[in-house]
């Protein structure tokens, strides 16, 4: 049974550690997101951020801790007190149940738009290619792009691209999108677009972890707001307390230069 139906949670993250080296990226960092809740984290370059992001579909190793989603061990199964690792095709399953949005799109570029969007669904869940074409049409228009479906990513704006690449990561039907900094290697002019698109989901209930510098953003969209510093959660709650009236001088001082 899942712990969504028990507590709610569709993330939890506990006590999770992560080095590279000698440097520790992850210091016990505990978290939990409710299904339909949006977690927005902030902090420095070099906080964790990321890193904490990636092990949430095993693209990075946890050291120490567990990650679940949707009361399964993700990159894991458990024998009494041991953690086995997962067999790749088994962390590639868990994968389509968790959509990634990188900053910097990641799309094929020698498919179509369209293509683009069925590739998962087609060779990864075997849907039926004229379901699948279907079904990405449909998301398409729900990032304002149906006119592209025949389009080639090189012949999209930055924009336009990162709003394929949401519709892309929506087609597997994912429980949980994870944004890495979706907005970081757009020009400002087109940051509004991709936001727009970020925040529908959000007004549709769609779990989703979201790592920017977009404060205005957060104050709108996040149920919670998450302040990271030298590997571990500093500071964690509702937009009005974290933003407005941090209780860690850490929090504020960053907050002072990015407001």
């Amino acid at each position: 049974m899942s712990t969504t139906t028990a507590t709610g949670a569709m993330v939890e993250i506990r006590s999770v550690r992560k080095s590279f080296g000698a440097l520790e990226v992850l210091r016990g960092v505990d978290l939990t997101v409710r299904t339909g809740e949006v977690a927005v984290v902030l902090g420095p370059s070099g906080s964790g951020k990321s890193t904490l992001l990636r092990t949430l579909n095993h693209l990075e190793k946890v050291d120490g801790g567990t990650v679940s989603v949707d009361g399964a061990l993700v990159g894991y199964r458990r024998s009494g007190t041991t953690l086995h690792e997962l067999r790749e095709r088994e962390i590639l399953r868990q994968r389509t149940q968790i959509g990634f949005v990188f900053q910097d799109f990641r799309l094929f570029p020698h498919l179509t738009v369209l293509d683009n969007l069925i590739e998962a669904p087609v060779f990864a869940l075997r849907r039926p290619k004229k379901e699948a074409r279907e079904s990405a049409r449909k998301l398409l228009e729900r990032v304002g792009l149906a006119d592209k479906a025949d389009a080639y990513p090189q012949t999209l704006s930055g924009g336009q691209q990162q709003r394929v690449a949401i519709a892309r990561a929506l087609a597997l039907e994912p429980k949980l999108l994870l944004f890495d900094e979706p907005t970081s290697a757009l020009d400002p002019e087109l940051v509004g677009e991709v936001l727009d698109v970020i925040k529908d989901l959000a007004r549709r209930g769609t779990t989703m972890i979201v790592v920017t510098h977009e404060i205005g953003f957060a104050r709108e969209v996040a149920d919670t707001v998450v302040f990271m510093d030298g590997g571990r959660i500093v500071e964690q709650g509702p937009p009005a307390q974290v933003l407005d009236s941090p209780r860690h001088e850490r929090t504020a001082a960053f907050l002072s230069k990015v407001l």
